[in-house]
């Protein structure tokens, strides 16, 4: 029985434990969570709220949460919500935090502004409903005074006034006028009082590119249809005009859209026109369809988006991908080479044995692979003396790994940073940066020995 008082102690600290674990933990946690819930502005768990009432300056904004849609506006107008505006609202509400109760039972609300509200916010989580008066900013600009309906408690709270104060129906109205996003699109098509460009997207691997379809069969530049579809998602309403007497009177003035955009998607197309009835006035108009509301928009965007065929084409002159180049003559006026590649190794054709800086050499083809045109000078290619074309200054010749001429670029004058240029991809001059007449290199400093030699210098 010598073991019996170690026994009686792990009894003694196991049921202090158990009493640990039973009453004093659940009691401190539950302790915590009544000083979190008191700490809170809106009581209400946001995924269980189902609707809001926002009145401001005697408008009443209502919205409901609809099942696959979102949030949608109800009152004075049935449509879609800006959903991103909603959450905003929403997060503010429900991160908001009191930093001390002022009063309870307020008898004057003056002082607080809450005798007429800047806003007040009613939220409903099925049975559950919560009212928010939003008076004046407390001591701290980013404070608010602000009236719980549920229990009259005056708060100070960290809300700040930017979430509240100036919303109106255009704040929480759904602003966005194509409603497809830039991984859906297909095919895009341009179409212009004289002219019509269409694009489209192949998926190829790696990876998909675009290409013109229409009014030439061409590689699309990357770049510019990437920017492209970006400011067609980013394009905003700034005003919108609801069917009715005021846009019948303002579709009169629509005549020819400056352009119309159709937009196709695996699940279907989507239109829009863009008109300017009186530059001088700086107005815009978008129309998505006869019904639909006519949308003001900003008159950049039909700058950024009636776009010539130049600017949608791929702009590298050469005609030719790097990766698919098995051979490139380049021709100065001081020396000649041809450089072939051999199982993904660059050979001089008359020194096939010499071992070349495969890695100064990839970095040259690339440059003269994709140079891009920067301006172009004249459409179709006339006299080329005065560019200096007839002798170019440089000339690049690449020819594919199916052994057809697969590329052409000649470079002549130069001034200023830019130099002229021809190229097999487009037809016409144009000026390139000058930079590739400095970057093409002697066919000595190709070779790996003379590389090496060069490193080594102090």
């Amino acid at each position: 029985m010598r073991y019996w008082p170690t026994l009686l102690m792990a009894l003694v600290l196991a049921g202090l434990g158990v009493y640990l674990y039973v009453v004093e933990f659940p009691a401190q946690q539950s302790e915590e969570r009544l000083e979190t819930a008191q700490k809170k502005v809106l009581l209400l768990d946001q995924a269980a709220i189902t609707g809001l009432t926002f009145k401001a300056d005697g408008t009443e904004l209502v919205f409901e949460r609809s099942p696959g849609k979102g949030w949608m506006l109800t009152a004075p107008l049935r449509t879609e919500a800006d959903q991103r505006e909603v959450q905003s609202l929403l997060r503010a509400l429900v991160t908001g935090s009191v930093h001390r109760v002022v009063e309870e039972n307020p008898a004057a609300l003056t002082p607080f502004g809450l005798d007429t509200p800047v806003t007040i916010v009613t939220i409903t989580a099925g049975t559950d409903r919560e009212t928010l008066s939003i008076g004046d900013s407390g001591p701290l600009s980013s404070t608010l005074y602000v009236l719980r309906e549920s229990d009259r408690k005056l708060l100070l709270t960290d809300m700040a006034p930017k979430d509240f104060v100036n919303k109106t129906l255009m704040t929480f109205r759904r602003k966005d006028i194509l409603r497809v996003g830039q991984s859906e699109i297909d095919r895009i098509r341009l179409t212009y009082p004289s002219t019509e460009i269409v694009l489209y997207h192949v998926n190829e691997k790696p990876k998909g590119k675009w290409k013109i379809r229409y009014p030439v069969e061409a590689e699309a530049d990357p770049t510019e249809v990437r920017l492209l579809l970006f400011r067609l998602e980013d394009l905003k309403a700034l005003g919108i005009v609801d069917p009715g007497p005021a846009r019948d009177a303002l579709a009169k003035t629509l005549t020819t859209p400056k352009v119309k955009i159709t937009l196709h998607a695996p699940d279907g197309e989507q239109t829009v026109r863009l008109y300017q009835p009186d530059p001088a006035s700086g107005e815009a108009i978008a129309e998505t369809g006869p019904e639909a509301p006519l949308y003001r928009i900003n008159p950049t965007a039909i700058k950024d988006l009636t776009k010539e065929l130049f600017h949608l084409q791929d702009k590298r002159l050469l005609g030719a991908d790097y990766s698919d180049i098995a051979m490139l003559a380049v021709t100065t006026r001081a020396e000649h080479f041809v450089l072939i590649n051999q199982n993904d190794e660059w050979v001089l054709e008359d020194r096939p044995t010499e071992k070349l800086n495969q890695q100064a050499v990839d970095l040259f083809v690339s440059r003269v692979a994709n140079v891009p045109a920067e301006e172009r000078v004249v459409k179709q290619a006339g006299p080329l003396a005065p560019y200096g074309l007839v002798s170019p200054a440089a000339e690049f010749v690449a020819t594919g790994r199916d052994g057809k001429p697969a590329g052409k670029l000649s470079i002549g004058n130069h001034a200023n940073g830019l130099a002229y240029a021809m190229g097999q991809r487009l037809q016409g001059i144009f000026q390139i940066r000058a930079d590739l007449l400095s970057q093409i290199p002697k066919k000595t400093e190709l070779l790996a020995a003379s590389s090496e030699q060069k490193d080594s210098r102090p």
